[in-house]
Order: C-alpha cells, then sequence, then structure tokens
C-alpha cells in the first residue's frame, strides 16, 4: 500500500482540458440573452444544493425575437466531469416525468425589437433532483424535437466535502509579478470513500472561462482523510487584470464607457468608447462581475421585457497581433473562444472591431489573444496585461466517482477570491 501510495503521489497529475462537452449555447438565430444563474442573484452561479434547504433553485431565461409565442419543451441530462453524457437514465436523476413544457413567458413592452422572455425554474413540483452532479437542460420546439434550440448547464451539488482554499501572489514561477498560484485541502472525512486517490477529481476555474479550466486527477499529497494540493504547476494561473465594462442601459444618453448612441433602423446602435491595450500600464483596480452582465434599462422596472436590443460596437486600437486572433471573452459572447467571439482587424482604422446586438444592461469583457489556428487557452498578456494583485474568481468542483457508481457526483462546490 505505502510502495502504490508513493508511486500515485510521484505522478500526481494534473491536465488543462478545453471543456469539449455539452455547453450553454443558443442553437437558434432569433434566440437571444440566453441567462442562466441563481434564482434571485442574476450574477451567482447556477449551483443548487442537493438536500435543498435554503436553496431558491437555478433560473434559465431567454428571448425569442418573434410576435407569436413557441411551443417549447424541456429536459435535463446527466453529465459527467468533463461534461459528456453520463450513463444515468432518467429514473437515475430526476423524481417525477423528465420533460416538461416552458409554460412561463411574457412579451416585451415598448421596445423597438419585439420579442418573447422566457423563463424555466429548477427544481420545479414537476421536477425534484434526485442525483447531484453536472446536469444540461436542452430546450426544443414541440414540433422539431431533433433540433435543440438552447442548451444550458447547471449543477446540483451534495457539499459533502470541505474545501479550504488560498490564492498566493507568491508563485513557483515568479513573487508579487503576473502570476497567481492556488492550494487546495479537501476535506473528504463526512462522505463514505473507497479510495482517497482514485475516488475524486477536482476541476478549477477561473472567472468561470471555459478555455483554460484545469482538471486534477490525483493529490499532491495526503494528511488523514485530507487531499492536498500543493505546487502543481496548473494550479499557476497567469494574474491577468481588471475586466472591462460598459453600461448600455439608455438608447438616449450615453452610460458608462459609452461614445455615443444612434439610430439606424431598425436598432438603436450604441458605440462603445475605443478601448486600448493595457499591456505594460499600471495596474489599476475596478470591481466587476468577473466576466458577467446584468439586463438593465434604467428607466425601468422590469428590465426582463422592457430592455431594449442595440447593435454594440466594440473597438480596441492596436496594431494587428502578428500569428494571432483576438477574442471578445465574457459572458457577453458565451464564453467561447470561436467565430462568435472573434475579433475582425480593420486596416483602415487601425483598430479590432466586432458588432453584437445585446440586450440593454451592464457588461463585462476582456481580449484574449490566441496563436492562430490553435484552440488552447487564451493569453491575457498580449493586451490586457498580468498583474498578480488582480481581483480573480476561482471556482472549485469537487467530483466523486466510487468503484461500481455510473456516473460523477458533484460533492463540492466552492468559490475563492484573491
Amino acid at each position: 500500500m505505502v510502495k502504490r501510495l508513493l508511486t500515485y503521489l510521484a505522478v500526481a497529475s494534473a491536465t488543462l482540458l478545453h471543456c469539449h462537452g455539452v455547453d450553454t449555447r443558443i442553437l437558434h438565430p432569433d434566440i437571444s440573452t440566453l441567462q442562466v444563474h441563481r434564482a434571485g442573484s442574476p450574477l451567482e452561479d447556477a449551483v443548487i444544493t442537493l438536500s435543498g434547504g435554503n436553496d431558491q433553485g437555478v433560473v434559465i431565461e431567454w428571448d425569442e425575437r418573434a410576435s407569436d409565442t413557441r411551443h417549447m419543451r424541456y429536459n435535463l441530462t446527466h453529465c459527467n466531469v468533463n461534461w459528456e453524457p453520463s450513463s444515468l437514465i432518467d429514473s437515475d436523476i430526476v423524481d417525477g416525468f423528465n420533460e416538461w413544457q416552458v409554460t412561463d413567458y411574457a412579451f416585451s413592452r415598448g421596445t423597438s425589437v419585439q420579442y418573447i422572455h422566457y423563463r424555466i425554474t429548477l427544481p420545479g413540483e414537476e421536477m425534484k433532483f434526485k442525483t447531484s452532479g453536472n446536469y444540461i437542460v436542452t430546450v426544443w420546439d414541440e414540433d422539431d424535437p431533433d433540433t435543440p434550440l438552447l442548451r444550458a448547464r447547471i449543477m446540483v451539488t451534495e457539499q459533502s466535502v470541505g474545501v479550504n482554499g488560498s490564492v498566493s501572489t507568491v508563485t513557483d514561477v515568479d513573487y508579487n509579478d503576473s502570476h497567481q498560484q492556488l492550494s487546495l485541502d479537501i476535506n473528504t472525512e463526512r462522505t463514505e470513500v473507497s479510495d482517497l486517490l482514485g475516488d475524486f477529481t477536482v476541476n478549477v476555474t477561473q472567472n468561470n472561462r471555459r478555455d483554460n479550466v484545469v482538471t486534477l486527477t490525483r493529490p499532491s499529497s495526503l494528511r488523514g482523510r485530507h487531499l492536498v494540493y500543493e505546487h502543481i504547476p496548473s494550479l499557476i494561473f497567469d494574474g491577468g487584470n481588471e475586466y472591462r465594462r460598459f453600461e448600455a442601459i439608455s438608447t438616449q444618453f450615453p452610460g458608462i464607457h459609452i461614445a455615443h448612441n444612434e439610430w439606424l433602423a431598425p436598432y438603436y446602435r450604441t458605440h462603445v468608447e475605443t478601448d486600448q491595450p493595457r499591456a505594460g500600464q499600471p495596474y489599476n483596480y475596478d470591481q466587476t462581475a468577473h466576466g458577467r452582465y446584468l439586463v438593465r434599462e434604467y428607466n425601468s422596472t422590469e428590465s426582463d421585457i422592457e430592455a431594449d436590443y442595440v447593435v454594440a460596437t466594440l473597438t480596441l486600437q492596436s496594431p494587428p497581433l502578428e500569428g494571432m486572433d483576438l477574442y471578445l471573452e465574457g459572458d457577453i459572447t458565451g464564453r467561447r473562444l470561436d467565430d462568435s467571439s472573434l475579433m475582425d482587424y480593420n486596416p483602415e482604422t487601425g483598430c479590432y472591431e466586432k458588432n453584437l446586438l445585446l440586450k440593454q444592461g451592464a457588461y463585462n469583457y476582456q481580449y484574449l489573444a490566441r496563436p492562430s489556428g490553435t484552440d488552447g487557452a487564451g493569453l491575457t498578456a498580449p493586451i490586457e496585461g498580468n498583474h498578480h494583485n488582480t481581483v480573480n474568481e476561482y471556482t472549485v468542483t469537487v467530483y466523486q466517482r466510487r468503484p461500481g457508481e455510473r456516473a460523477d457526483r458533484l460533492v463540492g462546490y466552492y468559490t475563492i477570491s484573491l
């Protein structure tokens, strides 16, 4: 046993995955503003506790730019740690039927763009969770069940393990310079364990980014029933910079970081002030939502149905990055580094440019560069710069699968900030 333990610890593994599993995604051109969050807390992640308690559930809401309602239905798919569907069947995961109609909707009011706002709240009287883990909610049209309209990630946690973690700017690669390093201690004393070294998998994300998720399959050491993750190279993150932000909350006057608005039928146009690279510049603290956004119309008490849609133009003045692609990252683009978030370079203006159809609100975003033709993690260094004192949010999710179990259970969810 001692020899086996030393062998495991000597090859303590941590791999960088790019979340190729099912992701939160809009799959129809007329659907916009897909939001997935805790009920009553639009800036909190869509995570609930299996035992219930004071949880209010999670909300999935979206708009369809249309004049008449669509008859939609939805169901749940249980996924493993990598967000690939598990082998569990409906009776394993929900108490009740695993298919229901979307019945909560409202028509927009006083907007230039007509839309219908839809909402799903889980769990409900008709559908309760029986198993923890990752879940995908799939929504489709009743008349075309084989063509999904959207998918959304949510998580159900048991909170049966404890996580103590710290973020240090004194790292194994530099000292108060451009990186941050995590150390984790996971207490498994409250859960049944078959193999301390084999039962658990840990995911770590920085600011909910999908491009640089770290998956840990072995601890660096054990202390009794505690799994310890220390001095692991993949837990060293670029410090990055505070997210940029703008507020497009009115079509009549410019909000924060908005240059001007104008009407160009059929949309209002919102021109965000031209951004400048921040690499090499001193660090400036700014309180942000770590890449999230909040729907808001300044003169409304029901922004979900009274906020308008605008075409927002974002520009970054910069020489072209040779051999690199530049992406707009944040919930504003669904956290994906693909064609939907790729910035176009305009040699006539000397700017990277992007036009997005957005619902009025307050948005966070940043610019990530990546070598052309690759699918690895985006880099903050070329445009945003890296600072050790950036306030980053790290989310730690702990999964367990004991021998004989057919899926990964989510046994812990915690957030750590610098």
